[in-house]
């Protein structure tokens, strides 16, 4: 697709089609009586943290997850208007602007609530908070023999009121492990002892993407699917339980064409040494836009429907591949860097990472164009 208002050709196009359509697949998938809390924290995996909201508000959801406050007021200044839960808690300093926003924090003890009710109080509101219990992976919560007494403790605190209970499963890939049944025995017989305490909030939840396509006794109340959102499964035997789309194209195109002799080196150090008379095509995209140094001699492009090597170091705003087979290669020719033919999976396990990293870190001065 041309972008003639775009100078610089390196963009990350967005497919809001195929974005709303996951998201009716997670639904689907969820059912009737579960809710979709879409994760949107880091820019939305780099897809654009406004834009994807828009879209997916237009879609029908009703609230959003984001990671910190400064990512919640970006949606409130975009006019986003339902629920925004902030799963990595809230910070002192932070409290008033919490308030102002009328964002959902997430917490795990007390004295957190006891901030955020002075900063409510001032304020004349009641903020609404979820509380994380540490079911196993060791990162965040209130440990679950204390979780009881932590709600009772809030029960007792003007300007604030518990409106969710939450845990997170340790494995991001599989919803088949021991861990993850554990985590879930454990979180299901705390929900239970609330429940008989009369202490259960409206909003229970525990999903990640793959216990939303595969573990329906984990969904609860609310799924919290994040990188399945995006179209991309968090492992290959999850992809009979859902269809999704892949979100994200992230393309350039050729800026400069060389032809160099045997033995010539390319890019930095000199890493690529050409065995044959070559073709190299410059890119204008480099590490500083997310394309990893890690696929520094590893990696492959695809470009008029074939995959091209990257030639040497990838540079920090650009890259060399090597086009000798693609005889009809041409200044301005578009060259996919992941999406379609390459799935970003595919780039992610070259590069030695996860899709998650992938996505999270396309850079800034990359345009994201909804497409």
């Amino acid at each position: 697709m041309e972008h003639p208002h775009q100078a610089r050709p390196t963009v990350a196009e967005i497919d809001g089609r195929a974005l709303a359509g996951n998201f009716a697949e997670l639904a689907r998938v969820a059912g009737p009586r579960v809710e979709i809390l879409p994760v949107v924290k880091s820019d939305a995996y780099g897809h654009g943290l406004v834009l994807v909201a828009r879209v997916l508000r237009d879609a029908g959801a009703e609230g959003f997850a984001v990671a910190t406050t400064a990512e919640g007021e970006a949606l409130r200044a975009a006019g986003v208007s339902g629920a925004v839960v902030v799963l990595g808690g809230v910070y002192p300093a932070e409290h008033a602007r919490v308030v102002e926003a009328r964002l959902t924090p997430v917490l795990w003890e007390a004295e957190t609530a006891t901030t955020l009710a002075a900063a409510a109080r001032a304020a004349g509101r009641v903020v609404p908070v979820h509380v994380k219990v540490d079911t196993g992976m060791r990162r965040l919560g209130v440990a679950p023999n204390e979780t009881r007494a932590l709600f009772a403790a809030l029960a007792r605190i003007d300007g604030i009121t518990v409106e969710g209970l939450l845990t997170h499963f340790s494995n991001a890939e599989s919803v088949g492990t021991a861990e993850t049944a554990c985590q879930l025995a454990v979180f299901e017989r705390l929900v239970r002892e609330l429940e008989a305490a009369r202490l259960r909030p409206r909003w229970v939840h525990a999903a990640n993407s793959a216990a939303t396509l595969a573990a329906p006794e984990a969904h609860f109340d609310l799924v919290r699917p994040g990188l399945a959102l995006y179209g991309v499964y968090p492992a290959g035997a999850l992809k009979s339980r859902a269809r999704l789309q892949p979100v994200m194209r992230f393309v350039t195109r050729i800026v400069a064409l060389r032809t160099i002799a045997t033995g010539s080196a390319v890019s930095y150090g000199g890493t690529f040494v050409a065995a044959r008379p070559s073709r190299i095509a410059t890119l204008p995209v480099g590490y500083a836009d997310g394309y990893p140094r890690a696929l520094s001699g590893c990696g492959e492009v695809v470009i008029q429907g074939t995959r091209a090597p990257v030639a040497g170091r990838v540079c920090m705003d650009q890259t060399m591949i090597d086009v000798t087979d693609v005889p009809g290669a041409a200044l301005g020719d578009e060259v996919v860097l992941w999406g379609e033919a390459l799935p970003v999976d595919e780039v992610a396990a070259r590069a030695g990472t996860i899709p998650y990293e992938l996505l999270a870190r396309v850079g800034a001065r990359v345009p994201r164009v909804v497409v």
